[in-house]
């Protein structure tokens, strides 16, 4: 192997534990299928696939104090941090492979961790319909697939803020949340308080993709790990059905090629989630393959002569 080749491991987290849908735990199968492996490969990456991880079946119980299935959550997130951790330790690029987006608890808070002990500046990209700024007390569900930006800002129950060992994993400064069309009203509240930096498809609409991107990178440097947390929702659902929670008005193909695009040009893209991506509502595994089409973009491919 190179020495410039860049080494990834794919960490697969079958669980639909946090959604208010059954299917995407068969997510990492769909994005195997869609050959993720292959194409990132062809990128010119070392691919080191680790299979599954283990965790608690989803009993699709109601919510318990605000919570569903909060001890099973807790333990599929345990399991993401520290494959997550023990990747980036041996300085492999890891890419979650989800599952739904309470996963982002278990890897960013590991991903954080990394950033301390390396004196790394963090950046989140967090691309999604949604905020996930929800708590037990704002929450209209209880699953916790809407709370994880939340809970690793520090508002959240002990047993999932404490996850990674620091309190809070991260702040809300090191967000940046793009393509958001839909809150809850108690959410809004929440991250104009604590300060959330959202482009939302208003703004987005308003100012262009390319400036808002622009914006959302600035100041990222040679300092700064960039994780990546890809809720497939974050694609409009005309050319992305493959998803538990649509939501109409989000980037169409050529818009997030773009944002791809232009995360691909900082060449600090340090870690990955793909998530939410659910076959159950797919048609002919389309959404899979625009998803490992996005992500070949996202480490190099252009459809441009650069």
């Amino acid at each position: 192997m190179s020495p410039t080749t860049r080494s990834v491991a794919l960490v697969g987290a079958p669980t639909d534990i946090g959604a208010g849908h059954r299917g995407s735990s068969m997510g990492p199968e769909a994005l195997r299928v869609a050959h993720l492996a292959d194409r990132l490969t062809k990128r010119g990456m070392h691919v080191v696939d680790r299979g599954n991880l283990a965790g608690p079946l989803n009993p699709w119980q109601p919510p318990k104090e605000g919570y569903r299935h909060l001890d099973a959550v807790v333990a599929w997130n345990t399991a993401v941090h520290d494959a997550i951790y023990a990747e980036l330790s041996d300085g492999r690029l890891p890419i979650m492979l989800g599952g739904d987006h309470c996963l982002a608890i278990g890897s960013i808070s590991a991903v954080a961790r990394h950033c301390r002990e390396t004196e790394k500046k963090l950046r989140v990209l967090w691309l999604d319909a949604h905020a996930d700024f929800n708590t037990s007390d704002i929450t209209p569900s209880g699953n916790i697939h809407g709370m994880p930006v939340a809970c690793l800002c520090g508002f959240g129950p002990d047993v999932l803020t404490h996850i990674g060992g620091h309190v809070p994993a991260t702040a809300p400064e090191v967000f940046r949340q793009i393509g958001i069309r839909s809150v809850d009203e108690g959410e809004k509240r929440l991250v104009h308080e604590v300060g959330v930096d959202i482009y939302d498809m208003r703004y987005i609409d308003e100012i262009g993709i390319k400036a808002a991107m622009e914006e959302a990178l600035a100041g990222v440097d040679q300092d700064t790990h960039l994780h990546v947390s890809f809720d497939v929702d974050f694609l409009d659902p005309s050319i992305a059905p493959g998803v538990g929670t649509t939501v109409r008005g989000g980037p169409n193909y050529r818009e997030a090629q773009l944002v791809m695009e232009m995360i691909a040009d900082t060449g600090r893209v340090g870690s990955l989630d793909i998530v939410e991506l659910n076959p159950a509502f797919d048609k002919r595994n389309q959404t899979a393959k625009l998803a490992v089409d996005l992500v070949e973009s996202l480490f190099g491919k252009s459809t441009l002569m650069r």
